[in-house]
């Protein structure tokens, strides 16, 4: 007999508004105890000192957080002119300063550098692993490790304004793209270094920014039900956006429940579809279309990889 999981089987995805000065982790165990939720996972770290969209998935959901991971982001970032600090932002020391003098011109030509697809050495302070350790903990002890650069796409950047020793502008990137990184090579190539001072991430694939909620949004809702002797699951869990959002891309196929059943045991199914061989696509069950994970085509059946566990069917058992 297996172990009983403790929190509530709750499956879904959350876009939390991160709040400023608290890590990503910190933000989601906050989210998985107010929902007590038996499982979560977040989708991209945020520095402590960014702000913004953090989906954070519940329970089966953490299954497809990888594809989020893999998403498009959109930033909008204030950076300090004049100043490079050791991280790349204002959590760091300042290591040098020198006077801010470029013209509008210089500016307008360093910024189109970074558009389209370039290569972008990550940052010692970001948590990119080396040696199963976290780049920062090594730069935090004063230790250079060389790293590869690794190919980025910048797909937007819009230049908001330019005021006095402050730079603002908006980014829509790949994956893996460093925000702190571009701002410090920004500042090499302007002569006058940078570091960031604000950083808010905007969206994170086509999450819609109007569905994220505060941590004090949350807590209120928390402490509204309990004045009403209410259950506070029924709001909060209300918040949730299905599981397959973070797949939503992909191409679907429905099975029906006979066949369906088969792939649950793991067996590829035979159904007509068109899509090439190795590529990823949901499946979905009955004619409620429920979403029972992702499978892959494999010698042209409908492989299974990774599949939906309904732990309330277990439990019925």
């Amino acid at each position: 007999m297996g172990r009983r999981r403790k929190g509530r089987e709750i499956n879904g995805v959350l876009l939390l508004d991160k709040p400023q000065d608290i890590s990503s982790n910190d933000a989601l165990q906050k989210v998985r105890r107010m929902f007590n939720a038996s499982k979560a996972g977040h989708t991209g770290a945020l520095d402590p000192l960014a702000t913004g969209m953090l989906p954070i998935c519940l329970g089966e959901a953490t299954k497809f957080s990888q594809f989020l991971l893999d998403s498009d982001k959109r930033y909008r970032v204030i950076a300090r002119l004049g100043q490079r600090t050791d991280t790349s932002d204002a959590h760091g020391e300042v290591i040098q300063e020198r006077p801010v003098i470029f013209s509008q011109q210089a500016l307008d030509d360093a910024l189109e550098s970074f558009r389209g697809e370039t290569l972008q050495v990550p940052s010692m302070y970001s948590a990119l692993k080396h040696q199963g350790k976290p780049l920062y903990e090594y730069a935090r002890k004063g230790i250079e490790v060389e790293r590869e650069a690794r190919p980025i796409t910048v797909y937007e950047l819009q230049f908001i304004r330019w005021e006095g020793d402050e730079l603002e502008l908006e980014i829509h990137c790949s994956k893996g793209t460093y925000i702190r990184t571009i701002i410090d090579d920004l500042g090499e190539k302007l002569h006058c270094g940078a570091h960031v001072i604000f950083l808010r991430r905007l969206e994170v694939a086509d999450y819609p920014k109007e569905k994220m909620v505060t941590l004090e949004q949350l807590k209120t809702m928390i402490e509204h039900a309990q004045l009403q002797e209410e259950d506070p699951f029924i709001s909060l869990d209300a918040l949730l956006l299905p599981m397959d959002t973070a797949v939503a891309h992909f191409p679907v196929v429905n099975l029906t429940s006979v066949i369906a059943s088969y792939l649950k045991l793991g067996q590829p199914v035979r159904v007509n579809h068109q899509i090439n061989e190795g590529e990823w696509l949901r499946v979905t069950e009955g004619e409620e279309d429920t979403f029972i994970g992702l499978a892959t085509i494999k010698d042209g059946l409908v492989a299974p990889k990774r599949l939906v566990v309904d732990y309330s069917a277990q439990n019925n058992t």
